[in-house]
């Protein structure tokens, strides 16, 4: 008679090593700097200071990086307790850096702004880490980017000067064109709602364009519902940075030609 095996299934030494490599090669989130502000706004000739906290206080190499829309960030320097080193020496008369020593807190101030200085700023810093598994060592260098700083430079922030609703009705559908335009910068949130809750079906939100003549900022959302919801309200509410609205479709609209 065959004793019954209570021990549960064995573990293959190749599992164990798996479990390492997985540990090893994935990042710890909880060791991703937290930056402030999320976003900063500023005037040209002015200054901005963005601050970078590391979970634990430790002496490591700190990288800050700026990131334009649809490029790699690029280095601007890095920095060790000591003087920073900037990857392009034009940038020392404008750029500072500070620590302070009780801790683990990194800032970045940029002087005499310009519009160029506009774009997304990110603190990272590089450790290694290592595991050994039988008569293996395998070491990995892990690099942590901050939660990130977008920066807006601009000679004016203006709220949106026009907004409306339009309408086109088409067979058994009703489609509703939230308009809003002449605004800046384009950071905007459009959302489309009725009374209960936001509404994400069938909507459809454009991007943001820029007249040829101004450089303000217009943008359209699209929101298409049954014909036979023509009395129930609906609402495009938007968030600027100068402004917040709320549009209702049994407002004031005009007729949409397709």
């Amino acid at each position: 008679m065959n004793k019954l095996n209570n021990t549960g299934p064995s573990i293959e030494p190749w599992q164990t090593l798996l479990v390492a490599l997985l540990g090893l090669f994935s990042a710890d989130m909880q060791s991703a700097p937290v930056q402030s502000p999320e976003l900063q706004k500023q005037m040209i000739g002015t200054s901005a200071s963005l601050s970078c906290r590391l979970k634990e206080k430790s002496e490591i190499y700190l990288h800050w990086y700026k990131q334009l829309p649809g490029e790699r960030p690029k280095r601007i320097l890095y920095q060790t307790g000591g003087t920073p080193v900037f990857d392009d020496s034009s940038d020392r008369n404008r750029f500072e850096v500070r620590n302070d020593p009780t801790q683990s807190v990194y800032g970045l101030t940029i002087n005499s702004l310009t519009v160029r200085d506009s774009g997304v700023y990110y603190c990272a810093y590089w450790f290694y880490h290592s595991i050994s598994w039988a008569k293996i060592s395998l070491t990995k260098r892990l690099f942590v980017f901050g939660s990130g700083t977008k920066l807006v430079v601009s000679g004016k922030f203006s709220p949106p000067a026009n907004s409306e609703i339009l309408q086109k009705k088409h067979e058994n559908q009703i489609t509703y064109v939230c308009l809003i335009e002449k605004f800046y910068p384009d950071i905007i949130r459009v959302t489309w709602n009725d009374d209960e809750k936001e509404i994400t079906d069938q909507v459809v939100k454009g991007d943001t364009w820029q007249s040829t003549k101004e450089d303000d900022y217009s943008i359209a959302s699209w929101l298409t519902v049954p014909a036979e919801n023509e009395d129930k309200k609906y609402y495009c509410k938007y968030e600027h940075e100068e402004k917040k609205d709320s549009l209702s479709t049994q407002g004031i609209f005009h007729m949409l030609k397709i």
